[in-house]
């Protein structure tokens, strides 16, 4: 006999005449993914950090002149416990989540570059919250799984051909004193990680590097040291891009400025959480790409917004505590 689930059962009510609250309380309990009993009565499966993000709703319902209380319990029997389970049922979630997917990609050779990118994030988060509302998944979670994956691979393909796929194992610790007046090759037609990188190897690593931008990988030369393509010396790593990945191996990871850098080209190459300055240097780096002939001129004007933010985020620290 399969073991009957545990819940988590919020009950509360609200003045009516405090709108803002009540909205509020939805919007965070339509969040975690919470089922509906009735009127002011929610349902959700016990997980961990469950109890204390319910618990910040009841706080902030009591404090709106409200009532609010959580219960722990257990499904009564087989019966009550398939009739839970089946309010948070994603299947329909899944299928509209499917026909975004299906109409963004019929549209990616209409967009720009930056559009792209802006509908490839939305959808992300999309899928991401719908993924971690899904307490019971079903063959509707894996086809999601693979339709998002499919995607992804194909906005690659679109913006950047030869987009590298990570690589598994450690990061080496490297002497920069090895790697000076190197010649170092990457695709041509730079975007976020590669001009990032390319940045960061002749402000931080080596000053008097020379760049080759190459039409595909095949085309790198021997004696070169490759960046931000399949079987290159240096490129994605597990979870990190390739400006990461410099950082860890030339030591330059607990250098604040260009960590939040990292976050930075992580968060536009990849995706993750939200950096502000993102969507800022996501239109710098189009609109560069169209003011200028070719990429050693857009790496000469990238490199100045780079810098700048570099001092910005270095100094950030500095300034909070000022303040």
């Amino acid at each position: 006999m399969n073991k009957l689930q545990t819940w988590l059962l919020l009950i509360m009510t609200l003045p009516t005449e405090n709108a803002t609250a009540r909205m509020r309380s939805w919007r965070a309990l339509k969040a975690m993914g919470c089922a509906v009993l009735r009127d002011g009565v929610y349902l959700l499966p016990l997980r961990e950090g469950g109890a204390a993000a319910l618990q910040d709703v009841a706080d902030g319902v009591v404090e709106a002149g409200g009532t609010a209380n959580i219960i722990q319990t257990t499904s009564r029997d087989a019966a009550q416990d398939e009739l839970f389970r089946a309010l948070f049922d994603r299947a329909q979630d899944y299928a509209v989540f499917a026909k975004a997917l299906n109409s963004a990609r019929k549209s990616l050779s209409r967009l720009s570059g930056p559009e792209i990118n802006r509908a490839a994030r939305r959808l992300r988060r999309e899928y991401e919250a719908l993924r971690s509302t899904d307490f019971f998944p079903t063959e509707a979670a894996a086809q999601a799984d693979a339709g998002w994956a499919d995607f992804v691979g194909l906005v690659d393909t679109v913006l950047s051909p030869g987009e590298p796929h990570a690589a598994e194992g450690a990061v080496p610790r490297l002497d920069r004193k090895e790697y000076q007046g190197r010649t170092w090759a990457t695709r041509r037609h730079l975007w976020v990680d590669r001009v990032a990188s390319a940045w960061l190897i002749r402000r931080f690593i080596d000053p008097k590097a020379r760049f080759l931008w190459i039409e595909k990988p095949s085309a790198c030369p021997r004696k070169a040291l490759g960046f931000d393509f399949d079987g290159a010396t240096f490129t994605h790593v597990g979870k990190l891009v390739t400006f990461e990945v410099l950082l860890s191996s030339f030591g330059l990871a607990n250098e604040p400025g260009l960590v939040r850098l990292g976050e930075l080209v992580h968060a536009l190459d990849v995706g993750g959480p939200v950096v502000p300055e993102a969507s800022g240097f996501e239109a710098m780096m189009a609109g560069a790409r169209q003011r200028t002939a070719d990429d050693d001129e857009l790496l000469a004007e990238m490199s100045r917004v780079l810098d700048s933010l570099h001092a910005f985020y270095r100094d950030a620290g500095t300034r909070q505590k000022r303040r």
